[in-house]
């Protein structure tokens, strides 16, 4: 098979590459072929339910801004793989991306490691940040946090738990102590760890390691922040805790001006005059988007579009989301866990449309497209969030 992005994609997105199986021994398999680069590089890690996206893409610009070569991992992408992984803001390019991926499966496969499609992008952006000497990587989780691949790296300069919700339940637990309890797996003996939010589970496992444990609260002024919406404050309040930890050389002046240069597309972005584009695929991230809605465009109607994979809770999501009088449309997007339109009108109380063009949207009414990171690249033009 040619090496080229392409057929990069087909790979990582075939059957025997694209699943979840949670675990460490794979991912520290392979690595340790590849001299372990992850022992090289000195780690910001981040996990939580919502929020730690926004988290990292503060964190990264603050510290690229101050002359530190920050690499940065994050999930999912929006358009193209090479997303997920930056140096200083710029994405790997697609044909170091293809090479790296094609040269960790051909020893994966050599040494019959079964890697799942995100073990594959941990250990290419480990073996990357490496090589490029990268001098900080703000690393964000796929999932959880104790068995999650990234959770490899043996000590971190120190962990960030972001505000925690009911979300993946089948794996990480059905009640937000469970949960809390999987995160809280990154952190490391004697390395910090912030949080906003006080969970029993956080708090012993930082006692356990002697780790240094802060309780952030959410009062840093968003003002500067291009990023909007209410979830923002505490997002900012823990990145800002943790720069000025780790970075107490950074002047408050270069962190102001970074945050007008912070870029997380698709988080209550506001794309032209009339579209709001927002990935909020669980309750709790539906519940911070009305809540920006409400606080921002009070008196503005509301026209959605609607898609969502089946192993949400799709139906408390629209609960929160829907009042009488939105315009509603639904999207059944190229996933094989999409909801279809039956299934969506049937969870939803209000009546509803299929989703066909933006273009048949009506004109007077602010448009919000939501519901799953996974349609956003089917109905979003790259222009508009880029």
């Amino acid at each position: 098979m040619e090496i080229n992005y392409d057929n990069t994609v087909k790979l990582l997105t075939s059957q025997g590459k694209f699943y979840i199986n949670l675990g460490l021994d794979r991912i520290s398999q392979v690595l340790d072929l590849l001299d372990n680069p992850q022992d090289k590089l000195k780690c910001i890690h981040v996990a939580g339910t919502n929020g730690k996206g926004s988290v990292c893409a503060i964190i990264s610009t603050i510290l690229s801004d101050a002359g530190i070569k920050t690499g940065l991992y994050t999930s999912p992408h929006i358009f193209n793989y090479t997303e997920r992984i930056k140096i200083n803001g710029v994405n790997i390019s697609k044909e170091d991306f293809a090479n790296y991926v094609f040269k960790i499966c051909n020893l994966a496969d050599k040494n019959n490691i079964h890697l799942t499609e995100f073990e594959i992008l941990t250990a290419v952006m480990f073996k990357y940040f490496a090589d490029n000497a990268v001098d900080v990587v703000v690393l964000e989780t796929g999932l959880g946090g104790r068995f999650d691949a990234t959770n490899v790296i043996k000590s971190n300069l120190c962990a960030i738990i972001t505000h925690i919700d009911l979300d993946h339940t089948e794996r990480l637990g059905n009640t937000k102590s469970k949960i809390a309890f999987e995160k809280a797996g990154i952190i490391k003996p004697n390395c910090p760890v912030f949080t906003s939010e006080g969970y029993e589970e956080i708090k012993d496992k930082a006692d356990e390691g002697n780790s240094l444990f802060v309780l952030v609260a959410p009062f840093e002024d968003t003002t500067n922040l291009s990023l909007k919406g209410t979830c923002q404050q505490e997002n900012l309040s823990l990145a800002l805790a943790s720069v000025r930890y780790l970075f107490p050389n950074i002047s408050e002046d270069s962190i102001q001006a970074s945050l007008k240069r912070v870029k997380h597309p698709c988080r209550f972005q506001r794309c032209n005059d009339d579209l709001i584009v927002d990935g909020s695929h669980n309750p709790n991230g539906v519940k911070a988007l009305r809540e920006s809605l409400d606080l921002y465009y009070p008196d503005k109607k509301r026209c959605f579009v609607f898609g969502c994979l089946k192993n949400k809770d799709y139906k408390k999501m629209m609960e929160i989301l829907f009042s009488k009088g939105d315009e509603i449309y639904f999207y059944h997007f190229n996933n094989k866990n999409s909801c279809t339109l039956e299934e969506l009108q049937e969870a939803c109380e209000f009546s509803s449309k299929e989703f066909k063009s933006l273009n048949d949207l009506p004109k007077d009414s602010l448009k919000i497209i939501c519901g799953s990171f996974y349609m956003l690249n089917e109905i979003v033009p790259e222009n508009l969030v880029h």
